[in-house]
């Protein structure tokens, strides 16, 4: 009996949300991401966007959530052979009921549908749009998708985009990219303020990486492997490139990203020197959020770090997560908030058109406001569609 679907468990644990690995990086002696695409199953469209074919569909069949396992019946081995053989295949109501696991049936009712509108649409990013309409876009009701699909439209998407080799993305954009589809935990250590893979953190901090032996070995009390987590830095960064062309990527979630954007020196003398660090993890944060809206909107924004919000002339804000949300919609109404739950905004943004008359008249000229908050158990979950569903544009006619 399989433990769980595609959107819980099966055997084996929680699956994490990787796709196949793909070569983006030239030279490991730079820290910068210059080679050519290189994207199994996904074809560049003069936009831009990309589209779907048979290999990309078998690379989803082909995950654990999906994979067969020694009790699997008759139906499902002959309709994994079907789709591996012509994945964009139709396949009958009778031959998902003749599957006699429920969680297998309820994978591959999820699988189809996705499988079926993605093609539907044409391109990852297309499909990805339909789900999230902006305000008085015809709604498309409850998303009845699982978050694992979500996850690796963005991945995939985000690889494309930040391996365009006209505008190369260096390796701190590249594992700030990884919070817009993978959670992260929010530390801070010796003064830093450090973003870490959630799933990664919570696998150590439970089996020390040896996954089922690990936990086994916890639960004798037995001593676990300590295996160390990086700061990422120029040093290690060739070591980071390496681990994300690894097939073995997911040792790349590893690597911590240091958020601290700024560093304060005392002087003496009541004189303190503030200086932005080059290498922030939130600078390189917005730039990875500036060229996921250009995009997908076609505008140009720019997008850096801020430490407060002091604009009497406010109109506009956006939160990037549920928590952030909820309480830049708190400040901006007036309403007093406790100081512990000011404590978990990891950071404030300013946001601006480049081009003002891309924005609605009304507020045209002023900026954007964006947050970034944890959770109170210390998770960040980016939510990189509300920066496509509630920015000001301007309507087209």
């Amino acid at each position: 009996m399989k433990t769980g679907s595609i959107i819980a468990r099966r055997e084996g644990g929680i699956q994490c949300a990787t796709i196949a690995p793909m070569q983006i990086f030239g030279s490991s002696d730079s820290i910068h991401a210059t080679s050519t695409l290189v994207n199994p199953g996904l074809q560049r469209h003069v936009r831009g966007w990309l589209a779907p074919d048979d290999m990309f569909l078998r690379l989803l069949l082909d995950r654990p959530e999906l994979a067969l396992v020694p009790e699997s019946c008759a139906a499902e081995v002959a309709l994994r052979a079907a789709l591996q053989a012509e994945p964009s295949t139709a396949v009958a109501p009778e031959d998902l009921l003749a599957l006699q696991d429920a969680d297998v049936r309820e994978s591959y009712t999820h699988f189809l549908h996705f499988r079926d509108a993605l093609l539907a649409t044409g391109t990852l990013e297309a499909y990805y749009l339909s789900l999230f309409p902006r305000s008085g876009m015809q709604p498309a009701g409850r998303i009845n998708m699982p978050p694992l699909f979500l996850d690796l439209l963005v991945e995939a998407m985000l690889r494309n985009l930040l391996d365009d080799g006209g505008a190369p993305c260096d390796v701190y954009g590249l594992r700030a990219a990884d919070m817009l589809f993978r959670s992260q935990r929010i530390s801070t250590q010796d003064g830093q303020v450090l973003s870490g893979d959630q799933h990664t953190l919570d696998m150590l901090n439970e089996t020390g990486g040896l996954g089922d032996i690990g936990r086994f070995l916890a639960q004798a009390k037995a001593p676990l492997q300590t295996i160390a987590l990086q700061v990422l830095t120029d040093d290690n960064a060739p070591g980071f490139v390496a681990d994300w062309q690894s097939p073995r990527q997911g040792t790349r979630h590893r690597f911590l990203l240091d958020m601290t954007h700024e560093i304060s020196n005392d002087l003496s003398h009541g004189l303190v020197l503030t200086m932005t660090r080059a290498r922030s993890g939130l600078k390189a944060l917005a730039g990875v959020l500036q060229m996921w809206i250009q995009h997908f909107l076609g505008v140009a924004v720019t997008i850096r770090p801020l430490k407060k919000i002091d604009d009497a002339a406010w109109r506009w804000h956006v939160g990037l997560d549920a928590d952030s949300s909820a309480l830049l919609n708190d400040l901006y109404a007036g309403q007093a908030v406790e100081s512990a739950r000011l404590q978990r905004l990891v950071s404030l943004f300013r946001l601006d058109f480049v081009e003002p008359l891309d924005m609605r008249a009304d507020v045209a000229g002023k900026p954007v406001y964006l947050g970034l908050m944890m959770s109170a158990d210390g998770v960040v979950k980016l939510k990189p569609q509300n920066l496509l569903i509630n920015l000001p544009l301007r309507e087209l006619v």
